[in-house]
């Protein structure tokens, strides 16, 4: 049995998958069971929850920029970084005007889809 862990509309599943040979046909051992939610992720660092705006990856990949620095002002469309997925590179704009309060990644870190980059105040 191999283990995995499947999303399905923002849920974390478990599962459990039987490897059979090609052609063979394998009746299942008992009845399957519902698989419970695993935990939600840890919640957003305080700096981001304090009314401010949070930046989360798009999608998995590598940083291979970083456009600002905490305590700089930016405007709305301003690049905050560069992801890099899939051999191309991304731009990751501020949604909004304002000041970064943290950058939450460093260039070449590999990050995750919905990985929080950044927050704006």
């Amino acid at each position: 049995m191999k283990k995995f862990n499947v999303t399905v509309n923002g849920t974390v599943y478990e599962v459990e998958v039987e490897e059979v040979e090609e052609g063979a046909v394998s009746a299942p051992k008992e009845a399957p069971k519902a698989a419970a939610p695993k935990a939600a992720p840890a919640a957003a660092p305080k700096a981001a929850l304090a009314g401010g705006t949070v930046i989360n990856a798009p999608m998995a990949g590598t940083i291979v920029k970083i456009n600002v620095t905490a305590g700089q002002s930016v405007k709305k469309g301003d690049v905050i970084a560069v992801l890099e997925a899939m051999k191309m590179e991304n731009e990751i704009f501020a949604p909004v005007d304002g000041v970064v309060a943290s950058v939450n990644v460093s260039k070449g870190a590999s990050v995750k889809a919905d990985d929080l980059i950044a927050s704006l105040n």
